[in-house]
């Protein structure tokens, strides 16, 4: 109720409770300047970079159209991130009643895929917002709305108590505009604003995943503006090396003496010069200081590296050959470092999911303790080199020692993800066994 209030505040002081108050929200300059930076992002990812707009120039008299040699390190180094912390599911733990029915809807809800739509996203633009909802009174499921998409609107404590959504499809501006309780569709469709819906909220406002901004607690920041410049002098540096390459590759002849008269048959010597006695001929070229350019451009790419946090031997820039498994993690150290920041942004949203899917979960008739809710967590597992048969053997050591309990030796188990269902599996199979001894 409380935030409610808050709104009609909001909308009565900033827009004298005008009904269209979220056009005006939506065409914000803040906000204006937030989307642009987004769809900024957006064409430097589908290779608008800054070499593009190198100019031609003129060259011994005729126009030279310079190289622009584009490298798309960025996708990669997003592509390396996502899958570090997410290539194996999350594995949802807590008592068995309750996770089995939030195993259930996750695979109904096909979330592991949303999981990497929502990172992925989260670190190209710096945030990205989902909405939970009941589909047909059966299936909860989630919908992801775009950072260019997406204006949350917040009031002086920073508490989120709208949310709009506006988009263009066919010249026609579509708002949804979420509250607490209530759902609102416009558009514009014939020229004029118009309502064309207004559902009950289940599950309340979008959820809003975000990165670590220092100037703004309340936007994201897109790792790629830490690397745009950096990969902007490589490219820069590239092109220019591959224009002096070609420059240079014609050279000048240069004959000191006199040339004889007359020539060998060319099918005895191939083609050739005959000269003087004393004569000399060579071509005269500049020469190309490739072991600076080679000093420079390792020099930004391990610059790269580094601000990325991505181990060098991911991309295949180290040899790794004859190292113990201890020193291989070693070099995985930042990637685990920023693996487990990533962590933490996907977290906050998962454990805001979780409490949403429990109230709708409500109005299906299914309800739990907070008890149960409060034993609900969340394994990640990194995908780091290692080896499985370690692993399983120091499991084993523990469990005979008693230090261990089944349920945690299988959530740590690199080869179980569904914690609850595999234990039910060696229920069945311990049952069956029993069953079988009885009857013999």
């Amino acid at each position: 109720m409380v935030k409610t209030l808050n709104l009609q505040q909001y909308i009565k002081g900033f827009y004298d409770g005008r009904n269209d108050w979220f056009i005006e929200e939506v065409q914000s300059v803040t906000n204006q300047q937030r989307i642009m930076n987004v769809m900024n992002l957006k064409d430097y990812l589908n290779g608008q970079h800054k070499i593009l707009q190198k100019q031609p120039y003129m060259y011994n008299g005729k126009e030279f159209h310079p190289r622009k040699i584009i490298l798309q390190y960025a996708k990669t180094l997003l592509n390396f991130q996502t899958s570090f912390l997410l290539q194996h599911p999350i594995t949802i733990t807590g008592k068995e009643r309750i996770v089995k029915e939030y195993q259930k809807v996750n695979k109904q809800g096909h979330y592991d895929r949303l999981n990497r739509k929502i990172l992925d996203k989260m670190l190209k633009y710096g945030q990205v917002y989902e909405y939970v909802y009941l589909e047909g009174n059966k299936t909860i499921k989630s919908k992801l709305i775009d950072a260019s998409e997406g204006f949350p609107v917040w009031n002086d404590d920073n508490e989120m108590i709208a949310f709009i959504q506006a988009y263009m499809v066919n010249g026609i501006d579509y708002y949804i505009v979420y509250s607490e309780d209530t759902v609102e569709t416009y558009d514009n469709k014939g020229g004029e604003l118009r309502l064309t819906g207004r559902y009950a909220n289940l599950s309340g406002l979008p959820i809003v995943y975000k990165t670590t901004n220092e100037v703004n607690d309340n936007e994201g920041k897109s790792e790629l503006e830490d690397w745009i410049s950096i990969l902007d002098n490589m490219e820069d540096l590239i092109s220019k090396y591959m224009d002096t390459f070609y420059k240079f590759m014609d050279p000048i002849a240069v004959s000191i003496g006199q040339q004889l008269k007359g020539e060998l048959p060319s099918e005895v010597v191939g083609k050739g010069i005959n000269l003087d006695d004393g004569g000399e001929f060579y071509l005269e070229q500049n020469k190309t200081d490739y072991q600076t350019f080679q000093t420079l451009y390792k020099t930004l790419l391990q610059a790269l590296l580094d601000i990325s946090q991505t181990p060098a031997v991911s991309l295949n820039k180290t040899d790794i050959s004859n190292l113990s498994e201890v020193s291989i993690k070693l070099l995985f150290q930042l990637a685990e470092i920023k693996a487990s920041i990533n962590e933490q942004y996907m977290r906050e949203g998962i454990e805001q999911r979780f409490e949403k899917i429990r109230r709708l979960l409500e109005y299906k008739g299914v309800t739990f303790t907070d008890d149960e809710f409060d034993s609900l967590g969340l394994v990640f597992q990194y995908a780091l080199p290692s080896s499985d048969k370690e692993i399983i053997e120091n499991m084993k050591s523990l469990r005979e020692i008693g230090g261990l309990s089944l349920q945690t030796m299988l959530e740590q188990n690199p080869y179980v993800h569904d914690v609850q269902q595999e234990m039910m599996r060696l229920k069945e199979e311990k049952g069956t066994i029993s069953s079988g001894s009885e009857n013999n």
